[in-house]
């Protein structure tokens, strides 16, 4: 089963990287043109790709879900990790905070950022490294459950 899982957790990854490769998403610019959304009214150079990214990712996950919730057991785990928390504390906040902020002035998020280093831009890779350095940083502060 460890193989399986393996190898089905590289073919999402790669699977993943391919679509954010082939949608401009590993482009910081272009997706800062999106989140940008002084452009509709200055320059009027605004960039909807991500937008329909999003809504494509939407329009699979969502019915990808409804099947899941259906099946018993995973294919590629002994059971299903769902979420069990919905409420919303101060700790949610802040991350989704940091996030965007991080990403509104980089135009990198963790998945696109780690995709690009493909590219082997060394700002990319200095993005990766922080972002790396900050989950470690993170791990080892008080604010980690884990």
């Amino acid at each position: 089963m460890a193989i399986r899982t393996t190898l089905a957790g590289a073919g999402a990854g790669l699977l993943f990287g391919g679509g954010l490769a082939l949608s401009g998403m590993m482009d910081p610019g272009r997706v800062i043109g999106f989140l940008d959304i002084a452009r509709l009214v200055g320059d009027g150079v605004w960039d909807p790709t991500l937008g329909f990214v999003m809504l494509g990712a939407l329009l699979v996950t969502l019915p990808g879900f409804a099947v899941l919730r259906r099946q018993a057991v995973p294919a590629f785990a002994a059971k299903f990790e769902w979420p069990t928390r919905r409420d919303i504390d101060a700790r949610l906040v802040a991350g989704a905070l940091m996030f965007g902020v991080g990403w509104g002035l980089v135009g990198f998020c963790p998945g696109p950022a780690l995709a690009a280093l493909s590219s082997g831009l060394g700002p990319v890779a200095l993005f990766a490294g922080a972002m790396l350095v900050g989950m470690l940083l993170f791990r080892l502060s008080v604010w980690s459950t884990r």
